[in-house]
């Protein structure tokens, strides 16, 4: 069985500055031999309906502007898989979605820009499912659990967001932001407790929620990892620190190898 993880990608120059959190991935990617692909899902590829990246060789996409110039020139060169594409086509088909293939897409920064730490190689295939536009916290749950088949099959969920994601605020603190760390130790206990109900209503109960997440896109990815997993799997937290003073890049995995 294929691990699930949820990644807080943060800024794009999570790729050139590792922090706390890339040598905790690429510690972790060490561990992962076996995998048979990694499917993506990230809040920068949203669409009408779910859409199931197929291309063969997928592009990287570098999906932002004003960065450091050499962030534009990194390559995930890592190859697709149709034929696993259209198994995950067939399983959100079953569950009710709205489903189809894209040949031409290429991965966004919130698949290539984790994995140059936690597969830098780029030799396992990866492929990406968009998340629906409109989706609420109950349906990425619902895509998760349509995808976790998948892990049967060898292949590692991954849920790529951000633990917060305030860009409004980024750089205006020189510490670390007390209602950043507030919501981040609500959403780990809710994680480690496996308390999906709460998690699924954390726009209400947590706090400072909406101060973390403006908009909800960085956070549904991890209810996306969460739905992929077991009720017997318990979630294992990687530590990743604050960057920027407000983007919490605190990860989680299940079924993952410890590693130190």
């Amino acid at each position: 069985m294929a691990p699930a993880l949820f990644v807080s990608h943060g800024a794009p120059t999570f790729a050139l500055e590792p922090g706390e959190l890339g040598p905790r991935l690429a510690a972790l990617g060490r561990t992962l031999a076996g995998i048979r692909a990694v499917l993506v899902v990230s809040p920068h590829w949203m669409t009408r309906g779910v859409r199931v990246m197929a291309a063969p060789r997928p592009a990287t996409v570098h999906d932002f502007g004003g960065f450091p110039e050499p962030l534009y020139r990194l390559d995930y060169a890592a190859p697709g898989t149709p034929e696993l594409a259209r198994e995950a086509l067939q399983l959100l088909l079953a569950a009710g979605f709205e489903a189809a293939l894209d040949e031409r897409r290429g991965r966004d920064h919130g698949a290539w820009v984790p994995l140059l730490h936690l597969l830098p190689k780029a030799r396992v295939p990866v492929f990406q499912v968009s998340l629906p536009a409109g989706l609420d916290t109950a349906g990425a749950l619902r895509l998760g659990q349509a995808l976790a088949p998948l892990r049967a099959r060898g292949v590692l969920v991954l849920g790529s967001g951000s633990l917060t994601h305030n860009l409004y605020e980024v750089g205006a603190r020189a510490a670390d932001a007390p209602y950043a760390l507030a919501f981040a130790r609500w959403v780990r206990e809710a994680v480690l407790a496996r308390d999906a109900a709460r998690l699924l209503d954390y726009r209400r109960l947590a706090p400072f929620a909406e101060r973390a997440h403006p908009t909800e896109e960085h956070f549904l990815p991890l209810l996306v990892a969460l739905g992929a997993t077991a009720a017997s799997e318990a979630a294992r937290v990687i530590e990743g620190g604050i960057t920027y003073g407000v983007l919490s890049m605190e990860s989680y995995a299940w079924g993952a190898p410890p590693v130190d």
